[in-house]
């Protein structure tokens, strides 16, 4: 899984539509009915069931959010992982609900276990699995925009995250390439190399005088340069292993 939409709102959609699918399902076919539960119980069944999937999915959205954005990648493993979670929390959820006094459940854990939630999860999972790899793609996302500030007010440049390419120290400013149209462009504004990435954690330092933008790295021209989109920079020894891991 090489994209991967982590708003918050777009998820809650895709738990929303997995949540009625389920109800939908569970509701008409009764996948575990014994002949002994009656219409409103089963009704009680279907809604809290697919309430704590929504749920459970919200929760997961939230924490994939959080983990995207301090590693900046996923993986497959780390969709087998969210996945694992998920199943973890909702088994936990619905087995609450199930002996709440609203259904006073008679199976114990390994009973539910076996008879209920293996069923469930067998209807679930590919249902999430097709919905994650096709339905967040048809998301429209919004264009990832940064500003970037320097000391000066008139000093202001907002751009495309993915266009900006590096970052190069000027003595007391620092001058930001960029591409528009295509086509390398660079601002200089007045501000420390330090403090641009701090603001931009996503900057990778390859020298004491340059960040780059990773997205950007072409390949290595010898031992101490690499090529970027439209430009060559040095690369230090303390940095080397930082670029050399990414």
């Amino acid at each position: 899984m090489k994209q991967l939409n982590i708003s918050i709102k777009h998820n809650l959609i895709i738990g929303l539509l997995i949540a009625l699918w389920l109800f939908v399902f569970a509701f008409i076919i009764k996948p575990f009915d014994d002949g002994t539960i009656n219409f409103k119980a089963w009704f009680l069944i279907s809604f809290g069931f697919s309430f704590m999937a929504f749920l459970c999915y919200g929760i997961l959205a939230v924490l994939q959010k959080n983990v995207f954005e301090k590693i900046s990648k996923w993986n497959l493993g780390l969709e087998t992982g969210f996945l694992i979670v998920f199943y973890i929390i909702y088994l936990i959820g619905i087995y609450a609900y199930y002996k709440s006094p609203i259904l006073n459940g008679g199976y114990s854990f390994a009973e539910f276990f076996s008879r209920i939630f293996i069923k469930v999860a067998l209807i679930l999972t590919p249902v999430i699995i097709l919905a994650r790899r096709y339905l967040i793609k048809l998301i429209p996302q919004k264009e990832d925009f940064i500003i970037i500030r320097g000391e000066n007010k008139l000093d202001v440049l907002k751009i495309k995250k993915e266009d900006l390419v590096c970052v190069s120290n000027a003595q007391n400013y620092v001058e930001i390439f960029y591409l528009e149209n295509g086509k390398l462009h660079s601002k200089i504004i007045r501000s420390s190399l330090k403090k641009v990435q701090e603001d931009f954690s996503f900057l990778v330092q390859i020298h004491r005088s340059h960040l780059i933008n990773p997205v950007h790295f072409k390949s290595w021209r010898n031992q101490n340069t690499i090529i970027l989109t439209q430009i060559e920079l040095p690369v230090s020894k303390n940095y080397k292993e930082t670029l050399l891991a990414l």
